[in-house]
């Protein structure tokens, strides 16, 4: 029989009395309104196709923010050099739409023909290197280099953007057919150290980019499990590397002394730091508007480029600079969970590589703009202006796209519920399902064997051979 209403109130009060006579902790109920948005976040991580929005998300943003940024830093330029204030940001447009079609076709491409394009690319990029390190500046024809730049008539190439996407897919290839073989140092020395040492060598003129492919190399060692000691020796080399690199050359040890103390030299080797960081002072909470900032006029140098960050802060100010770095976090949980998720090998050393590679440009080209690390002269990814760097961000981007298309939920979602025919024409295919481990057929239990102790029949029971076996009480 079911208590009345009034009976489990005063129960329930009596209970209640005696646990705060007693001082025992009571149970309680979470809130729905602190918890709420925690659960439905978390309802939206766990969706099959998480990883893939939050990846064109956050990338599409970047896009954005990058090319009004572009259009904000060169306005004022432009429309002194060449009467349009828009003459910049329209050519920076064009390099996004040209980035665009290259995120649409890596995205389509399997993982069969990344790791057929790996060592061609690697070819191409160590021979237009070289020819950089061998020719810093000639013109031959249509064909002309300055220093870090290839000028193929109006088409002007950076090179090392190559290289890191060769790096990338080469390492992974590589390590993925070592398998196990990866644990011992003998296996790594050939091919991988000799010719990504030949790599950075022809790098020795871009230190900022040579840490770069030193991030994407120390990526593809950690993930693919190298032993610990092979990793911190590699590390170690490096940073004697780099060291002898910054002492070389005279520059490069000014700009790492003015980074100690950038206002010792405030007209000199620190002024750029300098500049840099009262664009950000003067940003203050919400920046001076934008296209209203002042360093931009001739006071900040490479203000479109390399410190373009500086003037976000200026004219966005602080909450500006927070989307900005919460947009890099994204997108680097989004690379990390891809390469978590996915079950083939190849897949996951190239998305932990090249999101190692955005998010640390991102970390050295910011760092150096606040005045955490020194000034190094890399772009920030999907901001800066450059045409070769976008495009290649945005083709590496792509791949991840298709990866996080290929994890196992994914893939089963997709094809669960396929998109029509001219929807995977524009947009892309359906990735493989993953390989399902092969069930075990049910075997059915033996009966236990029933152990019966036999006994001897008595001498009456006995009978003549050929007679049959007779049983113990069977009578003559």
């Amino acid at each position: 029989m079911r208590p009345r209403v009034a009976d489990r109130d005063r129960d329930s009060d009596e209970e209640g009395r005696a646990v705060v006579a007693t001082g025992a902790s009571q149970p309680t109920t979470p809130r729905v309104g602190l918890w709420g948005p925690a659960a439905a976040l978390r309802g939206l991580l766990d969706r099959p196709l998480a990883s893939y929005y939050l990846l064109l998300a956050s990338s599409a943003l970047l896009l954005a923010i990058g090319l009004v940024m572009v259009f904000s830093a060169t306005s004022v330029d432009a429309l002194r050099d060449e009467g349009n204030a828009w003459a910049e940001a329209s050519r920076q447009a064009c390099w996004a739409l040209v980035g665009l079609v290259a995120f649409w076709i890596t995205q389509r491409l399997p993982v069969r023909t990344y790791r057929f394009l790996a060592f061609p690319l690697l070819v191409v990029s160590l021979a237009l290197l070289s020819l950089l390190a061998v020719f810093p500046s000639v013109q031959i024809g249509p064909v002309q280099t300055e220093e870090l730049w290839l000028q193929l008539g109006p088409l002007q190439v950076q090179p090392s953007e190559i290289a890191k996407v060769a790096l990338t897919l080469w390492g992974a290839d590589v390590l993925v057919r070592k398998g196990r073989n990866i644990g011992t140092f003998r296996e790594l020395a050939v091919p991988l150290f000799p010719v990504v040492g030949l790599l950075f060598a022809t790098m020795y003129n871009d230190l900022g980019t040579l840490l770069c492919l030193l991030l994407i190399f120390l990526a593809l060692l950690f993930v693919a499990g190298v032993r610990i000691r092979i990793f911190v020796a590699m590390f170690g080399v490096a940073l004697v590397g780099v060291l002898l690199l910054i002492v070389n050359r005279s520059y490069r040890l000014q700009r790492f002394t003015s980074f100690l103390d950038p206002e010792a030299d405030a007209w000199g080797s620190g002024y750029q730091a300098v500049q840099g960081l009262y664009a950000v002072a003067d940003g203050g909470w919400f920046g001076v508007g934008l296209g209203e900032g002042r360093q931009k006029w001739d006071w900040l140098p490479h203000a479109n480029n390399d410190f373009i960050f500086a003037i976000i802060a200026e004219e966005l100010g602080v909450v500006g600079s927070v989307v900005v770095l919460t947009l890099f976090a994204v997108l680097a949980y989004a690379g990390l969970r891809i390469a978590r998720r996915v079950d083939d090998p190849f897949r996951r050393l190239v998305a932990a590589a090249v999101t190692v590679w955005l998010v640390g440009q991102a970390v050295i080209n910011i760092g150096g703009v606040v005045g955490l690390v020194p000034i190094t002269g890399l772009p920030l990814p999907f901001i800066s202006d450059g045409g070769s760097a976008l495009v290649v961000v945005l083709a590496a981007v792509g791949m991840l796209a298709s990866f996080a298309r290929a994890e196992p939920d994914a893939a089963r979602a997709l094809h669960a519920r396929p998109a029509g025919r001219l929807v995977r024409l524009l947009w892309a295919p359906l990735p493989p399902l993953p390989k399902e481990p092969p069930k075990e057929q049910p075997t059915r239990p033996r009966p236990a064997a029933t152990t019966r102790r036999r006994v001897p029949p008595s001498r009456g029971d006995r009978r003549r051979p050929g007679l049959g076996a007779g049983r113990r009480g069977d009578r003559v």
